[in-house]
């Protein structure tokens, strides 16, 4: 028996809209509060075994200690109701759309933003003493416009206790569960949860589940990630592998020691960059892909649109001093990295503010003479040819846009350009003028 749309609970205070879904164990409904707030209650599937009612003590219990783990990245948990004899877990209605649904493979930066996000609250719900169990994409939701990934569906969360053998309720979604997880007493840890996220970010990366753990048992060879998807890093695909250990004490004990194999030192840029950015993360994975790809012509002009959108100049299309210094520096810090990254230093803003530095230009201060020094450095001057009548010279100027070289071939800084002819130079300081704060 499901609640039905329009339904009244717990005396009036929430209203129900419709059933979001159900699984092996529960029932989801989206829900109206009196308050005029969209809310999430979840409950047990009603069954008339003798075990119900400490299936549903057990279900309630979790769910109070759920509600001590208030982080950014776990739904939020408000209260429990009970109507007639079953209980409801009332929790956050997170907008957004399922990690499952996004356009996979994502680039690798921004999947292992959204998989950092969802590691560090996995960390406070072990500390807790608790484990997910069920962690996949289909319970990862990235909140509408904006770069947050939360955690959801704790419908089969349970206690444990470090290498203590307890009885768990087998449950299992295939390709994301270890094999401990089919057995009753097998011993459980963090390392399960590790398992589930590792095999997250494989379907992420690759848009292609492992092969179940089970199978790999059974002698069915896992492909590695970059087997997949070639332009992975070899770091994050070994971090993969690792978590995919059949064996629990093969895999990183802890969500942390993962992460650990997971990011390297140049690689925290991203995570500390894509938590303050002002705009959705997955802007920025046209420009990633187009980059990685080596389509230098068409990442310029993708980085123009992004800072007229982010100026909010897109009907005048250019840019201003003033507008630069109005965006938020973390977004210049962003695009410059992903030039930087993937050009291996070739290409950037920062590239283009140690030569204009090297120039003898001042950061925030356009000088005449330095811009031209500068333009001549990143190869944005050309000669050209002049006639009038029988007289003929050649002389030094900007060169127009069609004239800029779009490969890695060219001087080094030649990119980004985003402006015709001999207009950037003020552009130019602004952006360098915002760099300076980007290790701030």
């Amino acid at each position: 028996m499901f609640w039905q749309s329009g339904q009244q609970l717990d005396n009036g205070k929430y209203i129900v809209e419709r059933k979001l879904g159900q699984g092996g164990f529960g029932v989801t409904y989206l829900a109206k509060s009196n308050t005029g707030h969209q809310v999430v209650i979840k409950t047990l599937k009603l069954t008339d075994g003798d075990d119900f009612g400490k299936s549903q003590q057990d279900f309630v219990n979790e769910a109070l200690k759920l509600a001590k783990c208030v982080h950014p990245h776990i739904v939020k948990v408000y209260e429990c109701i009970k109507v007639d004899d079953l209980w409801g877990i009332v929790m956050e209605y997170v907008e957004g759309e399922e990690l499952i649904y996004k356009n996979l493979p994502l680039p690798e930066q921004e999947a292992l933003f959204y998989i950092n996000q969802i590691g560090e609250a996995l960390e406070m719900v072990h500390n807790k003493g608790l484990l997910h169990r069920d962690v996949k994409p289909n319970n990862i939701i990235i909140r509408a416009n904006k770069s947050e990934a939360v955690l959801i569906d704790f419908g089969i969360a349970r206690e444990f206790n470090p290498n203590v053998t307890q009885t768990h309720t087998e449950y299992v979604t295939p390709f994301y569960a270890p094999p401990e997880q089919y057995n009753p007493r097998a011993k459980r840890g963090a390392f399960t949860d590790v398992y589930s996220l590792a095999a997250t970010l494989y379907k992420v990366l690759t848009g292609q589940e492992p092969e179940g753990s089970i199978s790999r048992m059974m002698d069915c060879a896992l492909a590695s990630p970059k087997e997949l998807n070639p332009r992975l890093s070899n770091k994050v695909n070994d971090a993969i592998l690792k978590g995919l250990e059949l064996v629990p004490e093969n895999r990183p004990q802890s969500i942390k020691a993962w992460l650990q194999l997971l990011n390297s030192d140049s690689e925290d840029i991203y995570t500390n960059i894509f938590s303050h950015i002002s705009i959705q993360a997955n802007n920025y994975s046209s420009l990633e892909t187009l980059l990685v790809d080596g389509k230098w012509k068409e990442a310029d002009k993708e980085t123009k649109n992004i800072l007229l959108k982010l100026c909010n100049r897109e009907v005048e299309n250019y840019i201003t001093y003033e507008s630069i210094l109005d965006i938020n520096t973390q977004d210049i810090c962003i695009l410059d990295t992903l030039w930087v990254k993937c050009s291996n230093g070739h290409f950037g803003f920062s590239v283009q503010k140690e030569i204009w530095r090297n120039s003898g230009g001042c950061i925030g201060k356009f000088d005449e003479e330095a811009w031209v020094k500068f333009g001549e450095t990143v190869g944005w001057r050309s000669t050209r040819q002049h006639q009038i009548l029988f007289a003929s010279w050649t002389s030094r100027e900007w060169s127009y846009y069609s004239q800029i070289k779009f490969s890695l071939d060219a001087p080094k800084g030649h990119l980004p350009r985003l402006w015709d002819e001999w207009r950037g130079g003020v552009e130019l300081v602004a952006i360098a003028l915002k760099l300076e704060s980007c290790d701030d």
